[in-house]
C-alpha cells in the first residue's frame, strides 16, 4: 500500500468541488447543510494550518457562482470550468501542481459526477485523496452512497472533515487546536 493515508499540513491541499447557488437547492436539505458547516470547518482549518485551498464552479453561467458561506472563506476566487472532473481541467491541473501538494482533501458535489471523477483522475495523477464523507452532497442519497463507494473502489479514503481536521492537528495542547476545533462543533 503506498499510500500514506495520514494527514500532514505541510503536503495536504483543501478542494471545494463546486458548491453553486443553483446546485444547492436540489439537494437534500439535511445533507447540504451538513455540507456546509463541514466544507467551513475544513476551509477555516486549512487557512489557520496554512494549507493551500482551490475552489472550482462548474459552468457558472448556468450554475451560479460558489455560495456565499462558502465563498466569503476562500483564499481566491474559484475556477471556472466545463469539465466534471477538477483533475481533466488544465487551469486547475496546474493550479494544483503549483501547490506542490501531493494530498488533496476534497469537499463539495455531486458526490456521484463532478467529486468522483476528480477523485478518480487525481488519484490516477499520483495524489492521496481524501474524500470527507460528511462535506459531499448529491441530489439523491443513493447517488451520494454510490458515489463515495467509488471513490473507495478507485483508491480515495473516505473519511469525515472532522476526522481529516484532527489528523491535520495530530495534538490536542496547542494554539492551532484552540482556534481550530472549535469549527467542528
Amino acid at each position: 500500500m503506498g499510500r500514506k493515508v495520514k494527514l500532514d499540513r505541510t503536503t495536504a491541499a483543501v478542494l471545494v468541488v463546486d458548491v453553486q447557488e443553483r446546485l444547492t437547492p436540489a439537494m437534500p436539505e439535511e445533507t447540504l447543510e451538513r455540507l456546509v458547516k463541514y466544507a467551513r470547518a475544513t476551509i477555516g482549518a486549512a487557512k489557520e494550518l496554512g494549507l493551500p485551498v482551490l475552489a472550482t464552479e462548474q459552468y457558472p453561467k448556468g450554475l451560479g457562482r460558489t455560495i456565499p458561506e462558502l465563498r466569503e472563506l476562500l483564499p481566491s476566487p474559484p475556477l471556472e470550468k466545463t469539465r466534471f472532473s477538477c483533475g481533466a481541467d488544465p487551469a486547475f491541473a496546474a493550479a494544483l501542481e503549483q501547490t506542490g501538494r501531493r494530498q488533496v482533501i476534497i469537499v463539495g458535489m455531486e458526490t456521484h459526477v463532478c467529486v468522483f471523477q476528480t477523485t478518480r483522475d487525481l488519484v490516477a495523477m499520483g495524489y492521496e485523496v481524501h474524500v470527507c464523507a460528511d462535506a459531499v452532497s448529491s441530489r439523491t442519497e443513493e447517488h451520494r452512497r454510490v458515489g463515495l463507494e467509488l471513490c473507495r473502489e478507485v483508491g480515495a479514503i473516505v473519511t469525515t472533515a472532522e476526522t481529516a481536521i484532527f489528523d491535520l492537528l495530530h495534538e490536542a495542547a496547542t494554539p492551532e487546536f484552540r482556534k481550530v476545533a472549535p469549527l467542528v462543533k
